[in-house]
């Protein structure tokens, strides 16, 4: 995986065969930036980073000036990585922390201007963290949630939904709560 654009642009980042991880890939983490750059200024976003595994998204943001960047997943070695990994390039708008996403949904107070979640292509309990961002109000008012996912799910029938990309075995699902 690679930083594609900002700060490191173009640097390799090499996480441990042992993470239990599905890094978003480069084409697809590059065509979402594209559709974020239409909706926000990267430098003027809080950013919320659920199944963060490897911390592929939240260095992207990072590279791009986000206020802040909050990196969660429930195995230490990946809070661990990412910890490091955000030190060694200097990424002080990073915070890793280990929680349960929804469980941390549920319980934190901060809204965020774009919510990623990537949850194992196994993961069956969408609805929850769809529920608990809308019902909680983590976003901010033209935010985004994204989730990605693998081509078997459709959310398009739920209220909040605003659109889906594909881009090769990667989907994208974006929900808004005003559009």
């Amino acid at each position: 995986m690679r930083i594609i654009s900002g700060l490191h642009r173009g640097k390799k980042i090499v996480a441990p065969l042992s993470l239990p991880v599905r890094p978003t890939t480069d084409f697809a983490k590059e065509s979402l930036f594209n559709i974020l750059n239409n909706y926000f200024y990267p430098d003027k976003i809080k950013v919320l980073d659920l199944f963060a595994g490897t911390g592929n998204i939240s260095y992207e943001f990072a590279a791009r000036q986000a206020i802040s960047v909050t990196a969660v997943d429930n195995y230490q070695p990946c809070v661990n990585f990412i910890k490091r990994t955000a030190q060694q390039l200097n990424f002080e708008n990073i915070t890793s922390i280990k929680a349960d996403a929804v469980a941390f949904l549920l319980s934190c107070r901060q809204q965020y201007n774009v919510i990623f979640a990537d949850p194992p292509y196994t993961y069956t309990d969408y609805a929850a963290i769809v529920d608990a961002v809308f019902e909680k109000e983590r976003l901010l008012p033209d935010g985004f949630l994204i989730i990605e996912h693998s081509a078997v799910i459709d959310f398009s029938q739920d209220d909040k939904f605003y659109q889906q990309r594909n881009y090769g075995k990667v989907n994208f699902s974006i929900f808004a709560q005003n559009l």
